[in-house]
């Protein structure tokens, strides 16, 4: 059964305000340009990342999520589209994004998007659960679970900056996470 991520919004409990630390380093090491940030949530990567000049869009599919973002990111440079990336109704623009990041969310269709959508010398930041036998919670679901060493494989044409298979201690749930950052050459 899908998450009802509007109603996991509306609790205010869920509406988590820090930037992914992955995030934090890439960008601030990164000219602001132009940014998307997939599933985007109530908008902590988004608005981080504008905070620091990027232009950034954002994309969910929860209109709670999307109308919170757009309440905290008045008077920044950033585009909301609330929008189902499964049913292809936000459609990423080929070279259109000099850092795309995606952060705890799996469609494995929009691979072959976002390589599309960073421009050459563009950054691809990502975060992804994995399949873990021993996670306290999150998807259980394989449809919404990496199998070892499936991201790096998708990129394995990219200059691959860091990646890492891993179980954070800090993140709720606990669980295997891959996360990466490739430039597209």
């Amino acid at each position: 059964m899908p998450r009802d991520w509007d109603r996991h919004y509306s609790d205010a409990a869920n509406v988590d305000l820090m930037p992914d630390p992955l995030l934090v380093e890439v960008a601030e090491m990164a000219p602001a340009g132009e940014a998307l940030d997939l599933a985007s949530g109530p908008g902590r990567n988004a608005i981080y990342l504008a905070s620091l000049g990027w232009r950034v869009t954002a994309v969910d599919r929860s209109a709670v999520a999307i109308g919170i973002l757009r309440r905290r990111a008045a008077g920044l440079p950033v585009t909301t589209h609330a929008s189902d990336l499964e049913s292809g109704d936000f459609r990423i623009a080929p070279g259109a994004y000099d850092l795309i990041c995606n952060f705890h969310y799996l469609h494995r269709d929009l691979f072959p998007l976002i390589r599309e959508g960073v421009r050459p010398g563009g950054i691809f930041v990502a975060a992804i659960h994995m399949v873990d036998p021993a996670a306290t919670g999150g998807p259980h679901s394989p449809a919404f679970l990496l199998n070892p060493g499936e991201l790096r494989r998708q990129f394995a044409d990219w200059k691959i900056l860091f990646y890492s298979e891993a179980r954070a201690d800090t993140e709720k749930p606990q669980r295997r996470t891959a996360r990466m950052v490739a430039r597209r050459a």
